[in-house]
């Protein structure tokens, strides 16, 4: 045999592997252009596994996906998952979309967290809370024996944790008193100031240098 057909062999071996890899599994990523960047989405039988921003310089974005949702194969969205692409698209092209419609795979999600991510669902593209008025709308019976100072910390976390920025809007979620509070997505901050201005929020005026 030729070293040609061997390599030929070869290569079409390793394309089978990977199609028999992809038939047996249920968790699929996608890397999909945006107007601020690549990003990506993990999707499985029960909706968004997660979803990931533009990498920084040098991140490896399929990497992080397997990362994140281990098992995960490289798929092509279709159905809820082309639609939650499409939606996303939109929001970061100006377009004010909640992406409510869209279908999060929270089984893993613990209570606290589950009650936090609803929250900021319902905040509307242009606006933004405090994370102490998120800690107020918290309801009571996630809070356990939590003293109240020590809430809007937590809900601070528990957006740290957020598989799914953007569907899960964490960068709507701003300190007190004009600050603007952390951002656990590649970029930080200015990430999450970027995100702000192309949903058209009114942000901090010490903070517009930033663009």
């Amino acid at each position: 045999m030729w070293v040609g057909d061997q390599n030929a062999t070869r290569g079409a071996t390793a394309g089978s592997v990977l199609s028999i890899l992809s038939a047996m599994s249920d968790r699929f990523f996608h890397l999909f252009e945006t107007p601020v960047g690549p990003c990506a989405i993990a999707w499985g039988p029960d909706g968004l596994l997660a979803v990931r921003l533009p990498a920084t310089e040098g991140a490896d974005l399929p990497s992080r996906m397997r990362k994140a949702v281990p098992g995960a194969e490289p798929g092509e969205p279709t159905g809820e998952a082309a639609a939650a692409i499409a939606g996303i698209r939109a929001l970061l092209a100006g377009d004010k979309r909640d992406l409510l419609e869209i279908r999060l795979d929270m089984a893993a999600t613990g209570p606290f967290d589950l009650a936090v991510y609803a929250i900021a669902r319902a905040i509307p593209p242009g606006r933004t809370l405090t994370y102490g008025e998120v800690a107020k709308r918290m309801p009571l019976h996630v809070l356990g024996d939590m003293q109240p100072h020590t809430v809007p910390r937590a809900v601070g976390q528990a957006l740290g944790r957020n598989p799914w920025p953007i569907v899960v809007p964490c960068h709507r979620v701003m300190a007190a008193g004009g600050g603007t509070g952390g951002f656990s997505a590649p970029g930080g901050v200015d990430t999450k100031l970027t995100l702000l201005r192309i949903e058209g929020a009114v942000v901090p005026a010490q903070q517009l240098g930033l663009f």
